[in-house]
């Protein structure tokens, strides 16, 4: 088995990322986050400007600012990868996500933008998981003060991104049901 190919155990990953871990299917993560790619266009590029700032509820983020926050959540968790992989154990800090969204003001773009970003984002990720070398992918490191590992990391960018896809579909009616 390779690396991408093995799942990560319980312990490598704070217990409130269970959820986005339980979300990835068995098998090779790094293709999953390649196919995730068209799978989430594909979802989004048919959306027009009004549907794409269509908030579900009164204070919910639009669907924009989902994928906006997608965009962000994966830069922070590819950075993580980055320092952990190469061997850094400076422990890295927390982020919250009810504050880069505001920040971002994605709803002053389109819809073809941000995803256009979303995909530039994903397209870096996956290349940087697959130079890594088998060793990197079992290293340790610290990340909002919880033990991580690289091959954890790699199933929460693909699991987080799965769980916002699925409440577009439920609770914002995008790309059927």
């Amino acid at each position: 088995m390779t690396a991408p190919t093995i799942a990560p155990a319980a312990g490598e990953y704070a217990p409130h990322y269970a959820g986005y871990v339980a979300r990835v299917p068995a098998g090779d993560v790094l293709a999953r986050l390649r196919r995730q790619i068209a799978e989430t266009a594909a979802v989004l590029r048919p959306l027009d400007a009004a549907r794409a700032r269509h908030r579900y509820a009164p204070g919910k983020w639009s669907v924009i600012e989902v994928l906006g926050h997608l965009c962000d959540a994966e830069r922070v968790f590819a950075y993580r990868v980055l320092r952990i992989a190469r061997g850094d154990e400076t422990p890295l800090a927390g982020f919250d996500e009810n504050i880069y969204v505001p920040a971002g003001e994605f709803e002053r773009r389109s819809i073809t933008d941000v995803l256009g970003e979303f995909e530039a984002v994903r397209a870096a990720t996956v290349a940087l998981l697959g130079s890594l070398p088998e060793a990197a992918w079992t290293r340790w490191g610290v990340a909002s003060g919880q033990r991580v590992t690289v091959r954890a990391l790699a199933h929460i960018i693909a699991g987080h991104e799965l769980h916002h896809v699925d409440v577009l579909r439920t609770r914002y009616g995008v790309g059927g049901g």
